[in-house]
């Protein structure tokens, strides 16, 4: 065999290849400071900064305009508007991010004026949330949200939607033309009504469900521990310490969305649950409440609210009274005050000391933990398991060494002061609840 030249078969690989970067939305920030101090308003820019990051886009300008009330056409006034006009072009900016619940009139005045996108604070939260939830439930939650939020805000283009045209005396396309009278935005209306109506239908199943697990552990007499507090604060990093529960950490706001029960056990045997909750912000969009009211309700039935605060905030006492605000929003029919709360103050590797002692004074009793380094976690799990309610009756009894599910049962959701193995059995002496001190009334000596 012999190499013919000029023949040759071999293919040459060819590729090309594209890059492309990628590109975050380029936002501008607007903020109306009606009441408070210039740090409050500074604050709450901030935080506005953060959700906007989280919800995927870059920062690029912040304007506040401090007036006695937003103004009803544009929100920041005429002056302001053209003010914010001229930003969006000269820093090229395709949104707009205004700090607060704008009307549908304020939306679509700014969004003719500068020529970009403008959202509001409430439709930015939506938009993480809609991000981070994961269950089914949480999507079913974030989306009856945003459709309560989309009902009072579409739009139409005018005519060329409308299904009802007039004769063609009164200008209209004759015969032919004339449709069934309902305009393109009206359908859109109906057609979300029912969307509605169908996941407040799959959230009553699920809320059905959770009252069920709910209701399974109230007739065991498990004691439960809900975690809340603000975003951000470090819930799940603390739930993560308290049950080894491992669930996801992240520097970001929202960054868990989906409620997490953990059960773990006293040094003593203890049974009793730690429930994690969705977190709070300042101005927390109303639709939201309503939406995760099923899931926040887990606060009403607790034994003992951990409300877990960021002592590395600029604005602590700011983040506690946001938080205790939809406590007293969402358990309307409940006393907020006759929750056992314990305060603990999260990130003391972070805080200033000086703010722990501000935050020490303010909240007397509360703890101090560092779930990043362990710092406080076991003074935090001493006070939690004697906060823990106690079995409510008094025992003594002389158990048969065949009744070994009764021991169990005792360890896990009693209380055993002293236990000793005789000849005929095993005497115990302590506490339990009603239910299981009437099984044991038959051993009693």
């Amino acid at each position: 065999m012999r190499r013919i030249a000029g023949l040759r078969t071999e293919l040459e690989d060819i590729t090309e290849v594209e890059y492309r970067q990628l590109r975050l939305e380029r936002v501008v920030l607007v903020g109306v400071w009606t009441d408070g101090t210039l740090a409050d308003a500074e604050n709450s820019m901030t935080e506005l900064a953060a959700l906007a990051e989280t919800a995927g886009s870059e920062v690029l300008e912040a304007m506040v305009q401090r007036r006695q009330k937003p103004d009803p056409a544009t929100y920041i006034g005429s002056g302001k508007t053209a003010e914010l006009t001229e930003v969006v072009r000269a820093t090229g900016a395709d949104t707009v991010i205004c700090d607060g619940e704008l009307a549908p009139s304020q939306l679509r005045n700014l969004e003719d004026r500068t020529g970009v996108k403008v959202v509001d604070r409430t439709a930015l939260i939506l938009d993480i949330f809609a991000q981070h939830a994961k269950s089914k439930e949480g999507k079913a939650q974030v989306e009856l949200a945003q459709l309560q939020y989309m009902t009072q805000r579409l739009r139409g283009w005018g005519g060329n939607l409308s299904r009802q045209a007039g004769g063609r005396a009164a200008g209209g396309d004759g015969i032919g033309g004339r449709g069934p009278g309902e305009t393109k935005i009206e359908t859109d209306r109906r057609r979300i009504s029912a969307r509605i109506a169908k996941l407040r239908r799959e959230l009553k199943g699920l809320e059905a469900t959770r009252a069920t697990k709910r209701a399974d552990r109230q007739r065991h007499d498990v004691p439960s521990v809900v975690v809340a507090g603000y975003t951000n604060a470090g819930k799940s990093s603390l739930l993560n310490r308290l049950t080894q529960a491992g669930l996801l950490v992240e520097d970001a706001l929202f960054a868990t969305l989906d409620a997490t029960t953990r059960r773990t056990t006293t040094s003593d045997g203890r049974e009793y649950t730690v429930s994690d909750t969705v977190g709070f912000v300042r101005h927390l969009p109303h639709q939201l409440v309503e939406a995760f009211r099923s899931t926040l309700e887990e606060v009403a039935d607790a034994d003992l609210v951990l409300h877990v605060v960021d002592g590395s905030h600029p604005d602590p006492e700011g983040q506690i009274a946001a938080v205790r605000e939809v406590f007293a929003d969402v358990i309307k029919d409940t006393d907020v005050t006759a929750i056992p709360e314990l305060v603990v103050v999260n990130k003391a590797d972070a805080a200033d000391p000086m703010v722990i002692a501000r935050l020490r004074q303010r909240e007397p009793g509360c703890l101090v933990v560092s779930a990043r380094t362990g710092e406080g976690i076991e003074e935090a799990l001493a006070v939690v398991e004697a906060e823990l309610p106690r079995p409510a009756v008094a025992f003594s009894a002389l158990l048969p060494y065949d009744r070994g599910d009764l021991l169990d049962r005792l360890h896990r959701f009693g209380e055993i002061d002293t236990m000793e193995h005789t000849a005929a059995g095993t005497r115990l002496v302590g506490r339990a609840e009603p239910a299981l001190a009437d099984e044991l009334a038959a051993y009693a000596v």
